[in-house]
């Protein structure tokens, strides 16, 4: 007897069945009864709480209304403010697929809309947000999951029954540090038990200089082929950046994250490909396994608890990071044994998002980074970095200045942006680089943003990513059009440590005028071009050999970043619901990990440790 066989003796025989399948760690009932399909809400609602599984019941292909016609009733139920896009069937799942600009009249009051959709159609509607501004990168992954649909069905019914196969004791949990341990950059922990073996964060190190750029995917206790699943934490390149490899070489298993985080990702991952074919380097994968990875990918909303393993389960919430980014929890065996990975943390309110949750029943063990994790390291409070940036930038204005900020795409540029756009500077603001397609995958995923920027967005009708004083920068000659102009402006451009990318162009054009400014609102790498100008130089090379004297006004912000500093961790650590075990510090240079250690033992009285790379802890 299956759960799936356990979930049928419930029904009653008029339920007419037609099919049952998994979906990952759902269970899904196809009916050919009409009633059934309108009327077992209830029913079902009394199943999944009985087993505590996700259930849905959805219509047979045979009984649900010609696609034409169903698009011509979505069309004419659902006001014309609600912006629909694109209506798309996947008889495989029962589904049409809703983009539209606003959701939310789509679903209609109390869900209205959606269930009159989905009554008098007999299709599952599935609702998605189109971004405010074009995303390229949005479009081609959903029409390639549109096109993969048949695969995925397979794929995550298959999935299913592994996870729902009988499961074993759990004798022991072991934890081992593939990457990011000691360092930053490759991120990378396997986490094991006597039945599975999975995987969290899988990036690389992006510093040009870095001996071990990849994690110890050679390691003894790694092998791809018994690898049962993936969990990312965030799009950035040292938790993302080696995850194509892993399914360019054979992994066909699930990653797990959100879907910011999913669409974030493509566009770095690309955007690598680009640069390492630019700079004639041999990237570690090609296309093909970035393709791989969003076929295989489901993406997780916050706070959904999802089996993914027979004894592990997993829920995402928020890190206050980036957009999407995620804390990940991992519930191991019937309440034996709960870890916290926190991947990147934030544990402040900023403009973009609120503070990391804390909200957890149960932690036995906690994973917490520490880029600033020793004593020493006390950021100003993030409205503190606001103020002074603003005020760093009017002033230029006002003297007839033009202002470059180097920016990181996908985070720090979007948090910029919000912060401008609630001050009262009267000038452009042209966005460059890649800053600009990471900002169009923002106006997708409001509701992974902090409660009062969703207000903002949402109800109050003031989105940041389309304030007036935005300009999009997609061409070299409109980038010459903002060098020969002769008003005050303000431009971010990618990269944040001016190690490439348009913002070296602004540079050359802006820094032989004292009424030009360049402000700093990152982390500035030792050896970096930006690293150099924080310490005073005057002159500097450029990489086609050119010298440029550094005239302009440099100003440094700090407070913006997205991590927490040693007291926010340590807040962090007291506020969560319990007390954990054992705290497992990484992501930090290897002074940050034993300091945090030493810290969270101090205060706390709890076990901590800083582990190397390729060691391996037991947790139980």
């Amino acid at each position: 007897m299956t759960i799936l066989d356990d979930v049928k003796a419930e029904l009653p025989k008029t339920a007419m069945i037609s099919e049952i399948t998994y979906e990952g760690s759902e269970l899904i009932f196809y009916t050919k009864s009409k009633e059934f399909f309108r009327e077992s809400t209830s029913l079902i609602r009394r199943i999944v709480d009985k087993i505590k599984k996700r259930v849905e019941v959805r219509a047979d292909p045979s009984i649900v209304l010609d696609e034409e016609k169903t698009a011509e009733f979505i069309r004419s139920t659902v006001p014309a403010e609600a912006g629909i896009k694109d209506i798309y069937f996947e008889p495989e799942f029962a589904k049409v697929v809703i983009h539209a600009e606003k959701p939310g009249l789509v679903i209609g009051k109390s869900g209205e809309t959606l269930i009159e959709i989905k009554e008098k159609t007999l299709w599952m509607p599935d609702i998605k947000r189109a971004p405010v501004i074009d995303s390229e990168v949005i479009k081609s992954i959903r029409k390639m999951l549109h096109k993969e649909v048949a695969y995925r069905k397979k794929f995550m019914n298959e999935l299913g029954k592994k996870i729902y196969s009988p499961g074993k004791d759990v004798e022991w949990i072991r934890m081992t540090a593939l990457g990011g341990f000691r360092e930053i950059g490759r991120s990378c922990v396997l986490l094991q038990t006597p039945q599975s073996k999975v995987m969290m964060d899988c990036g690389l190190n992006v510093n040009a200089a870095a001996q071990h750029p990849f994690p110890h995917l050679d390691a003894p206790e790694f092998h791809i082929q018994s690898l049962d699943a993936i969990i990312l934490t965030h799009s950035h390149m040292d938790h993302v950046g080696m995850i194509p490899y892993l399914y360019e070489y054979g992994y066909r298993g699930p990653l797990y994250c959100t879907r910011p985080t999913r669409d974030m990702s493509v566009l770095l991952l690309l955007d690598y490909l680009q640069i390492c074919q630019r700079e004639n380097k041999k990237a570690p994968y090609t296309s093909k396994g970035i393709e791989e990875m969003i076929k295989h990918c489901i993406p997780l909303e916050y706070g959904e608890v999802s089996d993914i393993t027979p004894d592990m389960r997993v829920t995402l919430q928020n890190a206050g990071h980036i957009l999407g980014s995620s804390t990940i929890h991992v519930h191991i065996g019937d309440g034996l044994y709960n870890i916290l990975y926190t991947g990147d943390l934030k544990y402040e309110r900023t403009k973009m998002f609120d503070m990391a949750s804390t909200d957890y029943a149960r932690t036995e063990a906690l994973i917490i980074e520490s880029t600033y994790g020793s004593p020493e390291d006390e950021l100003p409070m993030h409205t503190e970095g606001e103020k002074d940036m603003v005020d760093a930038i009017k002033r230029c204005i006002e003297r007839g200045g033009r202002a470059v900020i180097p920016s990181f795409a996908v985070g720090r540029a979007q948090d910029v942006i919000a912060i401008l756009a609630d001050s009262d500077i009267n000038a452009p603001i042209y966005l460059d680089g890649m800053l600009w397609d990471a900002t169009a995958i923002n106006t997708a995923y409001p509701e992974f943003m902090a409660r009062s920027m969703q207000m903002k967005i949402l109800h109050k009708g003031r989105n940041p990513f389309i304030d007036p004083r935005l300009k999009g920068i997609g061409s070299h000659k409109e980038r010459e059009e903002v060098f020969n102009s002769t008003g005050p402006c303000v431009v971010l451009a990618t990269s944040g440590m001016l190690t490439g990318g348009p913002a070296l162009e602004y540079l050359k054009q802006f820094a032989a005028n004292p009424k030009n400014m360049l402000v700093f609102v990152g982390y500035q790498a030792e050896g970096s071009l930006g690293r150099r100008i924080q310490k005073g130089w005057k002159q500097v090379q450029l990489e086609d050999g050119k010298l440029v004297d550094l005239n302009l006004e440099i100003v440094t912000v700090q407070g913006l970043s997205g991590h927490s500093d040693h007291r926010q961790l340590l807040d962090f650590v007291q506020n969560l619901r319990s007390k954990p075990r054992k705290v497992i510090i990484n992501h930090g240079e290897n002074s940050k990990c034993v300091d945090l250690a030493r810290l969270i033992h101090k205060t706390f009285k709890i076990e901590s440790s800083a582990p190397k790379v390729l060691e391996t802890v037991r947790l139980k």
